[in-house]
């Protein structure tokens, strides 16, 4: 069995109303004068910060650890993807002795001179998570321990946050900040503070959806769902075969044999009885069912606004729907009038963003603003909600447009940014913020700089990386063509699987 990537289980004011006495006063203002004397002294004195991000490396079969500047920190000599909870940090988890016929290991925590930290313990380990997208992250504040066969939770400093007494601690999949924890065959639920959300006595703790932490699903020991809030009140009594979020703070669905009802917790009833074999969604009063696998929308008083007709149906905002009919995307309304029309493949409402982006074919991506006109035509590239631009491929070049879809220039984005990509005769360089060159136009191809100051660059069909002045870190050299994403701190690029640097 490979073990390559293999994861495992300010100063205070003086207030001088306070200052009693003459003699006082003058120590305090002597220790003043004093102070401001040390500080002229050594004002020549540089003092260097460095603020370090840490990464996984691969090199030569063996993984250790680097920094943001591309500086080896801990040589690669461990045979198991070495785990990184908080690349702010440096704490590093390293696996060793794997005994694979019987699946025993090692594990223990370094810090960035090599030293080990946190003992004390039988084995010291991240914690894993993923969503359903397959993107994985570690609980970045807390850390798996163990002793004598039984488990618990650290912080970063080393403080105790659990006791060493459950049977099992994992993390709540496909959310941030939360616990299973398993005592005498049952789960409970607590923060990463160690405080307890949910008591151990459940069989399983399931999310309601990806990231959503108000109320949370619990199957009792007779395989029963139920609803439960964060300060554990029981909204749903463990009694059905299903639940599920619909979007709504008070409608669920509830599935009771083979049949979705809607229950309103607020007035804890049941609302639409049985009488479709799905229920979707929930926005306002209106909802949408499935019925013969067929979509369409119910108000909550079981009125039928939109008979199910169609092969998908899911809100987008205000009045409209995106719907698929004919194995085609297009936007209806709740009276069901066509706004645009069913010719595309597949169509999403960026929420954050307040657009629509429908795709017209596998190359071919046309974006609708709030008031559903077309705006924006090409392949997009990148949907940045956090620095809200789109970067969209278009008559072979790149343009960033913000999410009011006004194209801007990459220096209005990026603003932490030194340089930026840019094209010239169907070639890329590199210009600063003044548009001057810096780096010629050279190359086939090239990506914006990342967090950590570099850029990628392509040529003669091999990549490379420049770093925040345009200065060669890597000369283009190595094979990308399998890398879904193009990645380098300095001479290390980003592996295939996503999950750490290699060279």
């Amino acid at each position: 069995m490979s073990s390559r990537g293999r994861r495992y289980d300010d100063q205070p004011k003086l207030n001088f109303k306070k200052v009693i006495g003459v003699g006082v006063a003058l120590i305090v203002i002597i220790m003043i004068v004093i102070s401001i004397i040390n500080i002229v002294k050594n004002s020549d004195k540089k003092v260097e910060i460095n603020n370090y991000s840490y990464y996984t490396a691969y090199e030569n079969g063996k993984f250790g650890v680097i920094n943001n500047n591309g500086e080896t920190v801990i040589e690669p000599s461990y045979d198991e993807m070495i785990a990184i909870p908080n690349n702010s940090k440096p704490i590093f988890i390293c696996t060793y002795d794997v005994d694979d016929a019987t699946g025993k290991y090692k594990t223990k925590a370094i810090n960035e001179k090599n030293e080990e930290i946190l003992t004390g313990y039988d084995k010291i380990e991240a914690i894993d998570n993923f969503d359903s997208k397959q993107n994985i992250w570690y609980e970045d504040n807390v850390l798996r321990v163990s002793k004598n066969g039984k488990y618990g939770i650290i912080d970063f400093d080393g403080q105790e946050i659990l006791p060493c007494e459950y049977s099992e601690i994992t993390a709540l999949r496909g959310t941030t900040s939360n616990l299973i924890v398993k005592k005498d065959g049952n789960v409970g639920l607590v923060n990463e503070k160690g405080q307890t959300i949910i008591n151990t006595e459940y069989k399983d703790i399931l999310t309601l959806e990806e990231g959503y932490k108000s109320e949370y699903i619990v199957i009792s020991k007779d395989n029963k769902y139920g609803l439960i809030s964060t300060s554990g009140t029981i909204l749903i009594e463990p009694t059905y075969e299903g639940i599920k979020y619909l979007g709504s703070s008070n409608l669920f669905a509830v599935k009771k044999g083979k049949k979705w009802q809607l229950m309103d917790t607020e007035e804890k009833k049941i609302i639409i009885d049985g009488k479709y074999e799905n229920i979707i969604e929930a926005k306002s009063d209106n909802i949408i069912v499935k019925k013969d696998g067929k979509y369409g929308i119910v108000t909550k008083t079981n009125e039928e606004k939109i008979e199910p007709q169609y092969e998908d149906l899911k809100y987008a905002f205000s009045i409209y729907y995106i719907a698929k009919k004919d194995g085609k995307y297009g936007i209806i309304n709740l009276d069901n009038k066509k706004i645009i029309d069913f010719e595309y493949k597949n169509m999403v409402y960026v929420e954050n963003g307040s657009f629509i982006q429908a795709d017209k074919t596998d190359t071919e991506t046309i974006i609708f603003d709030s008031n559903l006109g077309q705006k924006v035509a090409g392949i997009v590239s990148e949907v940045n909600t956090d620095k809200g631009y789109i970067k969209i491929y278009t008559n072979n070049e790149y343009k960033y447009y913000n999410f009011k879809l006004e194209e801007k220039s990459s220096s209005d984005l990026l603003t932490s940014n030194t340089l930026f990509l840019s094209k010239k005769d169907g070639k890329y360089g590199y210009v600063d913020k003044s548009g001057r060159v810096v780096l010629d136009y050279i190359y086939e191809d090239g990506t914006e700089q990342n967090s950590k100051g570099f850029a990628a660059v392509k040529k003669d069909g091999v990549w490379g990386s420049i770093d925040k002045v345009g200065a060669i870190s890597c000369e283009p050299s190595v094979n990308l063509d399998n890398s879904i994403y193009i990645d380098f701190i300095g001479k290390w690029h980003l592996s295939d699987s996503g999950l750490y640097y290699e060279k």
